[in-house]
């Protein structure tokens, strides 16, 4: 475990692949995608307009979960690296979020 880190949610919670919803400690919106034993962490906030990516609740992922998908304009980032592929914000980057795997946690790194 690294020092300064924050238990968000429990690994094995998490749906393989999956996505969850979370707000940090400061109020900021974040979610969880895991594939694999792999998570990723992004603002839950599009680059394009600001909104929210979800629009209904842990619905972050397209149907075939492999890209996630902005509920507003339909635009498509990768899971791996929340790089836009398709939509208004085409190019563009969802803001990571630091997390690490420890102890059956996902924990966000400080």
């Amino acid at each position: 475990m690294t020092t300064g880190s924050v238990p968000l949610h429990p690994f094995d919670a998490l749906d393989d692949p999956g996505a969850k919803g979370l707000e940090l400690a400061d109020g900021r919106p974040i979610f969880l995608v895991r594939r694999g034993d792999a998570v990723h962490a992004y603002l839950n906030r599009c680059p394009h307009a600001r909104q929210r990516l979800d629009s209904w609740p842990d619905r972050f992922l397209t149907m075939a979960e492999d890209h996630i998908l902005c509920g507003a304009h339909a635009a498509l980032f990768r899971i791996e690296d929340g790089f836009c592929l398709s939509g208004p914000c085409a190019g563009k980057s969802l803001t990571s979020v630091p997390v690490e795997v420890s102890e059956g946690w996902v924990r966000l790194r400080e």
